[in-house]
Order: structure tokens, then C-alpha cells, then sequence
């Protein structure tokens, strides 16, 4: 199940991507305000939904620390694209520090036997504490969103 989970987070994820770069349209380049916020808000989204799943299902560290380094560039990217909007581009700062925070707990999880099969590993997680990344992570993505909402 986690096999089949994990390619199609992933593939949802990208379809999510291409349509918000679909219709962003080959027009204007300097864009509005508005259109910057919402590119941004998507991204952050979109990274904030892959850290939750890759957390929930990943079969390694390794895959983990593969994805949250992804993930780390792909928010440098949205910090240089929120330009001179301060509001926007602190609360993707905010959002980089959970994503940290993610990095640190995700730096001290170990793989061990599973019970069932003790020739395949699992991640050995602390329940509460991957929620509480988990919801650390939503609520700094909600943020980001949330400055989009605002008069612009």
C-alpha cells in the first residue's frame, strides 16, 4: 500500500504544479501583486502537502532527506519570487523555519526491522511528534495564504 501511495501523492502533487504553472499563461511577466502571492501560496502548498506525505509513508530516511532538500529549494525559489512584498516573503520565512524544524526531527529517525518481516525496514517514528511537525508545517503554510487573502 505504501508503494502505491507514495508514486501517486507524488504524481498528484505534480499535477497540481503544471496546472498552477498552465495558468500562469505566457502573457505579462511582470504580473500583479496578487498573481505573485497566489504562484507563491500554491508552492508553499504544494511543499506542505509532499513533507506531510513524505513523512506519513516514506519507506527510508534517506527518501526523507532527499525530499526535504527538495523542498528547501524549492522555498528559497518561492522567498526570491515573493520579491519586495515583506509580509509575503516573512511568512515563507516562517514557513522555512518549520520545514528546519521538519529537517532536525527527520535527522534523529531510525530505520529498524519490521515485526511482521524482519528482512524489511521501516522508519521508527514517534506518533505525536510527527503530528505535531505535521501541524506545524499546515499551519505555516495556512499563513502563507492567508497574506494572500488580504487586501492586495
Amino acid at each position: 500500500m505504501r508503494r502505491i501511495a507514495m508514486p501517486a501523492a507524488l504524481v498528484f502533487a505534480g499535477a497540481l504544479a503544471l496546472s498552477g504553472c498552465a495558468a500562469e499563461g505566457g502573457g505579462d511577466t511582470a504580473g500583479s501583486s496578487g498573481d505573485t502571492c497566489t504562484t507563491v501560496a500554491s508552492e508553499v502548498r504544494d511543499v506542505s502537502n509532499g513533507v506531510q506525505n513524505t513523512l506519513a509513508s516514506a519507506s527510508s530516511t534517506d527518501e526523507i532527506e532527499s525530499y526535504l532538500s527538495d523542498a528547501q529549494s524549492r522555498v528559497d525559489a518561492a522567498v526570491e519570487e515573493a520579491g519586495d512584498d515583506d509580509d509575503l516573503k516573512s511568512a515563507v520565512e516562517d514557513f522555512k523555519s518549520e520545514l528546519d524544524a521538519v529537517g532536525e526531527y527527520a535527522g534523529g529517525l531510525t530505520e529498524a526491522p519490521t515485526e511482521d518481516d524482519p528482512s524489511v525496514t521501516a522508519i521508527e517514528q514517534d506518533p505525536e511528534e510527527l503530528a505535531e511537525r505535521q501541524t506545524a508545517v499546515q499551519e505555516a503554510a495556512g499563513e502563507v495564504t492567508a497574506v494572500c487573502g488580504e487586501d492586495r
